[in-house]
């Protein structure tokens, strides 16, 4: 699992069919409780929004994190952090 800080949102207009519908962020990660210079995309499964430490899955554990596991995802939002 990844840390990081909801810092944007991104909206595209064309994407592979599976994906219509689907919430994607702009996540800095946070690495040893300090926000760095990276950058991810992660889809949005729980609600987050701009500001919001959240937690991150990656790799096949993202895709298991969505309805359906075929998804061509490699990042997750899973959690918010409180």
């Amino acid at each position: 699992m990844l840390s990081g800080k909801v810092v944007g949102t991104i909206v595209s207009t064309r994407k592979v069919e599976s994906l219509v519908g689907s919430k994607f962020l702009e996540v800095q990660m946070v690495k040893n409780g300090s926000e760095t210079d990276e950058y991810i995309i992660a889809i949005d499964t729980v609600g987050a929004g701009i500001g919001e430490k959240v937690l991150i899955t990656t790799g096949s554990g993202a895709r298991l994190a969505l309805l359906n596991k075929d998804e061509p995802a490699d990042a997750v939002i899973v959690g918010i952090i409180d």
